[in-house]
């Protein structure tokens, strides 16, 4: 059996509400009130797509050897990088090996699915035994438009395989054609779209449909027979116009989110699939349909091994564990739309040595240290002699992966004169639970959270960006907690 085997889904801890984007704004474009409803997820000033399919690929990931993969596919349309693969950067942080398949899925928001039908292919060739798809994204729309109301920041992972499948995949079907509603030229920043009317009639109202006729066709199925059917749209009128001409029941309909994180793209009906998965029970027909360029339609039926996943991250955790960002310009500060001055420490030239990065990529991405193998003294970073004083054993080591074991504060400090987005900077020396110690920034927090001792865990997040060579440089940083989650 081939099918799903764990899932998860990922929303930034900031939430903007509409409502003060309108107040900031609506006196430009009045017409945004009418999605002015609600809150959309934000991404902190160091986070992107590849930390979030990160952090939805580390909740996925918990409880399974990330040794066992055999494919990472990374589907998003706002990847850090043109040249240089995006996936690999996932992949290392999931602490996967090397000797695996990685890849690049985008173009289009329907490329999470397409990603994901990769990865079924991928294990139903025998590829290998298991295949994690991850997706995020970061999309911006202009200030005072309907699409920066809309957009939200987010991700999702699912993994498929062989063993303990959990949603057995039973089929697929796809349309893929050169409609054009939404638009990102190579060097655009922003989101084009055509006429509202012509993406709701003749784009969701249409091309939705005719994935969900197509599948049930081929299939010998009726929409009756779905106990959910997924799907994004953000127009309300245009899901209700599909529903009705469908038939559907409003119970078989899975909520699209939108008033909780907005539309994350790529990542979007994988993340509505990990959120209906969590209220699955066995036997139920999950359809999953994308949208984006034409449609994909994923038909699972899920398994008595869905009751082994309730204690899970959830993606209704996700909503609840928020705080509001109250200030509308630090948003624009964090997605470059707002110049700011950061003063002359900000035009300090901050090269990447890729040589030094490839030779400490396993310290860097999957923030691996050593554990010498005759007397256990866990190390970071990683060590050729032993730093225990009693042993100095030489080549006596073995990789150790710190990212989930967490870690308590030693000491902190909050540096106002450091360049940067967002003042203070927030940083101190944290000890790894087992033996280690590393100095860390601190993320998802104030200074008034921190106190030494306090446990941290770790997520993987932006370092620094050198807008000068146009390069993201990404590690690990820690965020304080009364416990210590795999949270990314």
């Amino acid at each position: 059996m081939i099918g799903i085997s764990s899932y998860a889904g990922y929303m930034p801890r900031l939430r903007l509400n509409r409502m003060t984007i309108f107040s900031a704004m609506g006196w430009l474009n009045p017409a945004t009130i009418m999605n002015a409803a609600g809150d959309k997820a934000v991404a902190n000033y160091d986070e992107d797509s590849i930390t979030m399919a990160v952090a939805a690929g580390r909740r996925c990931l918990n409880g399974f050897d990330p040794s066992t993969i055999g494919a990472v596919y990374f589907a998003t349309t706002t990847a850090p990088f043109k040249e240089r693969q995006n996936a690999n950067i996932v992949a290392g942080a999931l602490a996967a090996g090397e000797n695996i398949r990685a890849a690049d899925f985008g173009g289009s928001v329907k490329s999470g699915t397409t990603a994901l039908l990769a990865a079924l292919e991928f294990v139903a060739a025998g590829s290998g035994a298991k295949a994690v798809t991850c997706a995020a994204d970061c999309r911006l729309g202009k200030v005072s438009s309907m699409q920066e109301m809309v957009f939200g920041d987010g991700g999702a992972a699912i993994m498929v395989g062989t063993a303990d499948v959990i949603a057995a995949y039973k089929g697929s079907y796809s349309i893929s054609c050169d409609f054009v509603d939404h638009l990102r030229g190579a060097n655009s920043k922003y989101d084009r779209q055509w006429e509202e009317r012509w993406i709701r009639d003749l784009g969701y109202e249409r091309l939705i449909p005719q994935a969900i006729d197509g599948i049930c066709k081929k299939y010998d199925l009726q929409v009756a027979d779905f106990a959910r059917i997924i799907y994004p749209c953000y127009y309300g009128a245009a899901r209700k116009k599909i529903n009705q001409n469908l038939g559907l029941e409003p119970g078989q309909v899975q909520d699209n989110l939108l008033m909780d994180s907005g539309d994350t793209g790529s990542a979007h009906p994988l993340l509505m699939l990990a959120s209906a998965l969590e209220d699955a029970a066995p036997g139920d027909k999950l359809l999953l349909v994308s949208y984006g360029n034409g449609c994909d339609a994923l038909y699972f039926e899920v398994t008595e091994k869905i009751n082994n996943y309730r204690d899970r991250t959830r993606v209704s955790d996700s909503v609840r564990n928020q705080a509001e960002l109250e200030n509308y310009l630090q948003y624009l500060t964090w997605r470059g739309m707002l110049p700011i001055e950061v003063g002359m420490r900000g035009e300090e030239d901050r090269l990447t040595r890729w040589s030094l990065v490839w030779r400490n990529r396993r310290a860097i991405l999957s923030l691996e240290g050593t554990r010498c193998l005759e007397c256990g003294t866990q190390q970071y970073p990683p060590q050729r002699v032993c730093v225990n004083p009693d042993c100095g054993a030489m080549d006596r080591m073995e990789p150790v992966t710190l990212a989930d074991k967490g870690g308590k504060i030693t000491s902190f400090t909050s540096d106002m004169l450091a360049a940067g987005t967002n003042p203070p900077a927030i940083y101190g020396n944290v000890d790894f639970n087992g033996g280690g110690r590393c100095m860390m920034d601190f993320t998802d927090c104030t200074l008034e959270d921190l106190q030494v001792g306090k446990p941290v865990y770790f997520t993987f997040r932006i370092k620094y960006i050198d807008t000068k060579r146009d390069t993201t440089f990404y590690f690990w940083k820690a965020v304080p907690s009364e416990e210590v989650p795999i949270s990314g």
